[in-house]
């Protein structure tokens, strides 16, 4: 069974039934409330305006009942509206009186469309608002307006044209649309272009028909007034998959994300959080199942991109999901499988900060010169403990390879020794990549659990500080030169968990969250480990505010913690 948008709304999430049911409410009463507001424009009203108007007060009343009942409305606001809907068609005969009552009913017509809109949006919803009911009350009291009025048809005509097509024009460029494929693909982007072309169209019949252009133009007015209504409800469609940037899409019920989106191989990524049975394809393709990688968080599937646009299906179970993906005919960047993950965590910072940043390169690609100095003051501050030798892993990626040469010149510097096996008085170090970091600490802990090993400490590389690494022992200590504690840090690790299905930071992913912009601070070796700092029940009584629960927003070590065990080193 195949899982697309509503065909209707463009998402599954839009109730429709419930959005029909708000239009018809709104247009009903927009109508009353113009015709209303112009009644004493007229001294001697005909009858059907009056009959019309008894209606719509009626109509407008019992959809607010009804509507009560498919949305959260309050008991005060669906009052205030049945109150003034009933009030209007009996205050004709009063219209003075009347007219206040239409205008309270105009300004409400305002608040319901607008559905918290402040700012520029809500004065668009005004301007669109009362100029659609005004031209509703001229196309029920236009032809017995006296020429002598000071609101004559004809000119009101063209002026309430041109208003809708300036609100018109400005809420096009406040949706993000653009112009592309979006417009014409989406019900989102039908409903933008109607907005812009209904009033349009009006004005250009005011401007040729001026004395009925109030009548000819009503109903254009009312569906330019049923598409301005309903983008409050409509989502609007993602943004286009630029090639070269890793796309992240929504997919069913939880995010997806595809790196380097380049043709040829690609991952796409799934939290933790979407469970299992997950698998990924382009349409007409093989299909490929998501499987947890070494080191990484959630699941991931290689899929082959082809140049261009192309459909790439998420499945699960009976379900498939449809993201449109866009490779582009550029060759993206060599990416070894070992380090693709990795790079894909840190382009998904940059994409949760709002940035779409070609990808070019990745962090296994070089060392900074920030994290070689991490790792030099990690040399000499193991030289100063004086074990018998260090224990170094490393990879064959060019940032692995620095860092292995770099560590081995500051030990012979230092008087230490490296060597590859492990022993009783040394201390490891990792400085590979997640794929090689996460087995080196799971063989560690083996190690650690038979004999005495690595009794000076197991230490990781500043990019190793990711969740299913450093959980992978008991506790591992690392040089950074931020506080994973302090509020910027936190707000990225929450950013990023609310964003991806409660994934974790990772040191990559916060560079680039962060950009270009930051000064890398002094070093300091932290420990991290599963430890809770108060092992409590969280059905024991505790403080009021105290939270029970160690896996709260903001963590960089899953259910456990990380501190600073060292002060600054010099």
């Amino acid at each position: 069974m195949d899982h697309h948008h509503d065909p209707v709304t463009g998402s599954s999430t839009v109730d429709v039934l419930a959005l029909l049911l708000r239009l018809a409410l709104l247009l009903s009463t927009a109508f009353l409330a113009g015709g209303g507001l112009l009644r004493p424009l007229v001294t001697e009203p005909p009858k059907r305006p009056q009959l019309v108007l008894s209606v719509l007060g009626g109509v407008s009343a019992v959809l607010a009942v009804v509507s009560a009942f498919a949305a959260d409305v309050t008991v005060a606001a669906l009052a205030v509206h049945v109150v003034l809907a009933v009030a209007v068609p009996v205050l004709l005969r009063w219209p003075r009186i009347g007219r206040w009552a239409s205008v309270a009913l105009l300004v409400l017509v305002v608040l319901e469309t607008s559905l918290g809109g402040t700012g520029v949006e809500f004065a668009l919803d005004s301007v669109f608002v009362a100029a659609a009911a005004v031209w509703f009350g001229f196309a029920l009291y236009g032809p017995a307006v006296p020429e002598t009025a000071a609101l004559r048809p004809g000119p009101w005509a063209l002026t309430l044209g041109g208003l809708l097509v300036v609100a018109g024009a400005v809420r096009f460029g406040l949706s993000g649309a653009g112009f592309d494929r979006r417009l014409y693909t989406t019900v989102f982007g039908f409903v933008v272009v109607a907005v812009v072309v209904l009033p349009v169209a009006v004005s250009v019949l005011a401007a040729l028909r001026q004395g009925r252009a109030y009548r000819l133009g009503a109903a254009g007015v009312a569906a330019g007034f049923l598409a301005w209504s309903a983008l409050g409800a409509l989502p609007a469609p993602p943004p286009l998959p630029v090639p070269g940037v890793p796309l992240l899409a929504d997919g069913p019920g939880f995010p997806v994300l595809v790196s380097p989106q380049r043709p040829g191989p690609n991952l796409v990524h799934f939290p933790a959080s979407a469970g299992g049975g997950i698998s990924a394809g382009v349409r007409g393709g093989p299909v490929t199942e998501a499987v947890a990688r070494p080191g990484a968080e959630g699941t991931w599937a290689a899929v082959d991109l082809p140049p261009g646009r192309s459909d790439l299906e998420i499945r699960r179970g009976g379900t498939t999901t449809v993201v449109e993906v866009d490779a582009g005919h550029a060759p993206g960047p060599a990416i070894a499988d070992a380090d693709a993950p990795e790079c894909a965590s840190a382009a998904l910072g940059g994409l949760i900060a709002g940035r779409a940043d070609v990808l070019t390169a990745c962090p296994s690609d070089t060392l900074t010169p920030e994290d070689a100095g991490a790792l030099v003051k990690l040399v000499e501050f193991l030289a100063g403990r004086k074990p018998s030798a260090i224990t170094l892993v490393e990879d064959t990626s060019p940032r692995g390879v620095a860092a292995a040469k770099l560590v081995r010149e500051t030990a012979a510097r230092t008087g230490l020794a490296v060597r590859p096996d492990a022993g009783p008085d040394t201390a490891l170090v990792v400085v590979s990549g997640w794929a090689a970091g996460y087995p080196a600490m799971t063989r560690a802990a083996g190690l650690q659990r038979r004999e005495p090993t690595h009794q000076y400490g197991l230490y990781l590389a500043p990019w190793l500080l990711n969740g299913p690494i450093v959980n992978a022992v008991a506790s591992v200590s690392l040089p950074l030169r931020f506080d994973p504690r302090e509020a910027t840090a936190v707000g990225y690790a929450v950013a990023v968990g609310d964003r991806f299905g409660g994934e974790s930071p990772t040191p990559g992913g916060f560079r680039t969250w962060l950009g270009g912009d930051h000064a890398a601070g002094d070093v300091q070796i932290f420990a991290a480990a599963q430890v809770n700092a108060m092992p409590m029940d969280p059905t024991e009584p505790h403080a009021v505010g105290m939270v029970m629960d160690r896996d709260y927003a903001g963590q960089w070590v899953p259910d456990g913690t990380i501190v600073p065990i060292t002060s600054v080193l010099r």
